[in-house]
């Protein structure tokens, strides 16, 4: 088969992938292919029992089109997502349901020289222990946080590349031989938001990650918008502070300073030690995972002290998503990644903080949102990332060909 009819079908299927059903007509439309054309490569992927027949479309008058998708379990992507603290791997179907158990690591990544090697050997690891024949996955998709330059392949913040390789990318994929695509945590998550959540059909949304730091994925005119480097969405370091507290950058008073959930469990500690009442117990708060679940669990309950730590950050967030309604003016401002577990608990302090710093005009054109996507949603774009990149898997032999 051709690599020119390989890259066909591929954009076929990945179209699919993200509308989760489609025409010909539809699919002829979008990839600006004949219909005729289009109409063949889908009775060859129906053939290869890749896709399947769904129904029909809803009528408009006349004929109601096929409509065609993915077959559940033809394909397999593996989604890796990464913080400064632990690494989970998922795999993943078309249908962005995760196959068999998560696996979560606990991988520092700061001043840490044997990153990459513990995230090579974490990846070949569950790839051995998979259930799904490798043959079926067409990709690993790496959401990392950091300074990621896409194009180069370069995490200039946390791995150093051994050898000759010039990139992340090619060095993974040399060790587990499957094609392997990073981009950084924030704008994944933005991505997940944009093609499954929140930010669905919007123009201009900002999706805030909050974590064990605060990032921010960037969606200008439908698209993730990266700027010049690849390095847009340095949220978590507007200098917003005069709090003479050194940031992770080698800066003072940056935002991450008084927002990420590391802060938060600090301010916790802090606020037991002076002796506020509270179910939360300092003893429960040594895991940074186990303890952000407390101090969400007990906020849910009412717990006073759980209310207020989490509302303290949200209404510093608030702060800095002001300036971002200032400068890019969006439709859409969504809260999302790990953060998101706490729900609807930050929406009224960052409202908050939004009438007050906020032009009244733009404010009120501005719709605060929590994802509904959950603490999957990095694992999500990070299979999206792998999808959006399909170019060259050759169907028929269910193998690799081409991912250059």
């Amino acid at each position: 088969m051709s690599k020119k009819r390989i890259s066909d079908k591929s954009k076929v299927l990945r179209e699919l992938y993200f509308a989760k059903s489609m025409s010909c007509a539809d699919l002829s439309n979008q990839l600006n292919r004949s219909l005729p054309l289009i109409t063949k490569l889908i009775n060859e992927l129906l053939e290869e029992e890749t896709i399947v027949e769904v129904g029909y479309a809803a009528s408009t008058g006349g004929r109601r089109p096929q409509m065609y998708a993915i077959k559940a379990d033809t394909l397999y992507i593996v989604a890796v997502s990464m913080d400064q603290l632990f690494t989970r791997i998922a795999l993943v179907d078309t249908e962005n349901q995760f196959v068999g158990e998560i696996s979560q690591i606990e991988l520092p990544l700061t001043q840490n020289p044997h990153a990459l090697e513990k995230l090579v050997e974490a990846i070949g690891d569950f790839l051995i222990f998979s259930k799904v024949d490798k043959s079926k996955i067409v990709g690993v998709g790496i959401g990392m946080p950091g300074f990621v330059d896409v194009e180069k392949g370069i995490n200039y913040s946390f791995f150093k590349i051994p050898g000759l390789y010039k990139s992340l990318p090619r060095f993974i994929s040399s060790s587990i031989d499957l094609p392997v695509f990073i981009d950084n945590d924030s704008s994944l998550i933005a991505l997940a938001e944009l093609r499954f959540g929140a930010a669905i059909g919007k123009k201009n949304a900002m999706v805030v990650n909050v974590g064990w730091g605060v990032g921010l994925g960037m969606i200008l005119n439908g698209n993730i918008y990266r700027g010049e480097l690849g390095f847009a969405g340095e949220f978590s370091h507007i200098p917003l502070f005069t709090n003479n507290k050194l940031c992770s950058c080698g800066k003072s008073g940056c935002l991450e300073t008084e927002t990420s959930l590391l802060v938060l469990i600090e301010n916790a500690k802090e606020q037991l030690r002076l002796g506020r009442i509270s179910k939360i117990q300092e003893e429960s708060l040594a895991y940074p995972e186990e303890a952000y679940g407390l101090i969400v669990k007990y906020a849910f309950q009412g717990d006073r002290l759980a209310v207020e730590l989490i509302s303290d950050i949200a209404y510093k967030i608030g702060r800095g998503v002001a300036i971002l309604i200032h400068l890019l003016n969006p439709e859409l401002i969504v809260l999302s990644g790990r953060g998101s577990r706490a729900g609807k608990i930050w929406q009224a302090p960052i409202q908050q903080a939004l009438n007050e710093y906020c032009i009244p005009r733009l404010a009120q054109q501005t719709r605060v949102q929590i994802s509904e996507l959950g603490f999957e949603t990095e694992l999500i774009g990070a299979a999206a990332l792998v999808m959006e990149n399909l170019e060259y898997f050759d169907i028929s032999k269910l193998e690799v060909t081409d991912f250059e």
